[in-house]
């Protein structure tokens, strides 16, 4: 008896078959007597029938784009060739990790060109929705589709947000043969990964520069995507395929006024933490904090108290006379100042009339501001965190991170904004840290990495 598969709403189901000769996560769905399981076991699910040699008929709504022209005659860089070998001997899925700026997207690209099958790129922001975009229209001269951002048009080469796959995927999970996460190190969160379940597509490419996260969930990209099929480092392309660079920790001494103001506001938080023996360093540490400190004035002294410590550690005046002493020597350099928060931003950009990109700041002017900076016009730039991934600015020599968490993922972000490749161009990282501060053992934290050894 052949199979037959039907897509629905982001599932398989399969008509002629048992729950026993199909791929685990298969169930007997009652309400259509047959069994169901996620669409992202179709590649399996095939297999499985070739291998027990039962005929099926195909739930696929894709035919190979036997038409494609890829009109870019670059020739690739070695690691990039590796990386698209490495990649088909896996099965056509895993992810790729390579440094931001050593050209990811290209891969990509090289991939789509050999695959030549209907597409749906995923990016975490609009911004690099419209790079996919404008990337793939000069690459293939094909009709692009958008999904996300006021946008509903659906073509054979189609890119969307994490968000709108999300909600969409579901219904055009059979549409696409070859999926393509950028920044895949969003994908493990909950909701996306249910996205990529509900993907019929056979073929996956994950790209990132920084994969690990804190809480470790990148493992489970084995399952949905493949595993890490090739990997580059900082230090392996520095000098050669990306610039040049050095990084300096300046470590800043507090004025004694915010030196007294931050060491008696962290003994009060602190004390906070030992009475209700809270522990920063477990699992819901934080949550257990704002939780408490909600239910008394004590409580809520210890969490004011906790902003004003982290205030002044962030952006004391003292950082900002360092500041204006790096500026001074790096004038003319084209320079990014990266901060924790929007309020140190905003007072960067006031302070030294520089303007400043922060998640509050309108698509059109964000980009109309690193147009301009890129041609030299706005030789600095302030931002809080949305410029560490997800934007191009391959003008970018000078990196000033004023305050930031104690991820490592960021940190290498931020000096991978510097990195792409320019003649003679040398990029250099200054990271302010304000001494005899908890701000040493974030910057410790952030540091682990061989890009900082």
């Amino acid at each position: 008896m052949s199979w037959n598969l039907k897509f629905h709403d982001g599932t398989l189901v399969v008509q002629g078959a048992s729950c026993e000769e199909l791929p685990e996560g298969f169930v007997f769905d009652s309400r259509v007597q047959a069994p169901r399981g996620p669409a992202f076991l179709y590649a399996q699910l095939v297999y499985a029938a070739l291998n027990k040699k039962r005929p099926y008929q195909d739930a696929k709504k894709w035919d190979k784009c036997s038409d494609l022209v890829h009109r870019v005659q670059k020739k690739p860089r070695s690691y990039q060739r590796e990386a698209v070998e490495a990649w088909c001997q896996s099965g056509y899925r895993g992810t790729v990790v390579l440094p931001t700026g050593s050209g990811k997207s290209f891969v990509a690209e090289l991939i789509i060109a050999l695959m030549k099958r209907p597409t749906l790129i995923v990016a975490p922001t609009l911004d690099l929705v419209g790079q996919w975009y404008d990337l793939l229209k000069l690459a293939f001269n094909e009709e692009i589709g958008i999904i996300g951002g006021g946008h509903h048009q659906i073509e054979r080469f189609t890119v969307t947000t994490y968000d709108s796959a999300h909600i969409h995927l579901p219904k055009y999970g059979d549409r696409f043969a070859l999926l393509i996460f950028d920044e895949v190190h969003h994908l493990p969160a909950p909701a996306y990964l249910e996205a990529c379940k509900a993907s019929m597509a056979p073929f996956r490419l994950g790209l990132t520069a920084t994969l690990e996260r804190e809480d470790g969930r990148e493992s489970l990209l084995d399952h949905y995507l493949g595993p890490v099929v090739y990997r580059q480092n900082i230090t392996m392309l520095s000098g050669d395929f990306l610039s040049e660079y050095e990084t300096i920790r300046l470590l800043i001494e507090l004025s004694e006024e915010d030196q007294k103001i931050y060491k008696e506001s962290r003994e009060e938080y602190l004390q906070f933490l030992r009475d209700e023996d809270i522990s920063m360093g477990g699992y819901g540490g934080w949550q257990k904090f704002l939780k408490l400190a909600a239910r008394s004035k004590r409580g809520r002294s210890a969490f004011l108290a906790h902003q004003r410590a982290k205030k002044i550690a962030h952006g004391a005046e003292s950082k900002m006379n360092a500041l204006e002493d790096i500026l001074k020597k790096e004038r003319g350099r084209r320079t990014i100042i990266f901060s924790n928060d929007n309020a140190t931003a905003y007072k960067v950009s006031k302070r030294y009339l520089v303007p400043c990109i922060t998640h509050q700041t309108p698509v059109k002017e964000r980009r109309a501001l690193i147009k301009a900076f890129g041609e030299g016009v706005l030789p600095v730039i302030a931002t809080s965190r949305v410029l560490n991934e997800g934007v191009d600015i391959p003008s970018a020599e000078v990196a000033i991170v004023l305050s930031g968490t104690g991820t490592v993922r960021e940190h290498v972000q931020r000096l991978g904004r510097i990195l792409r490749p320019a003649e003679s161009k040398k990029a250099v990282l200054y990271e302010l840290v304000s001494a005899q501060t908890s701000e040493e053992f974030t910057s410790d934290r952030r540091r682990r990495h061989d890009a900082y050894q």
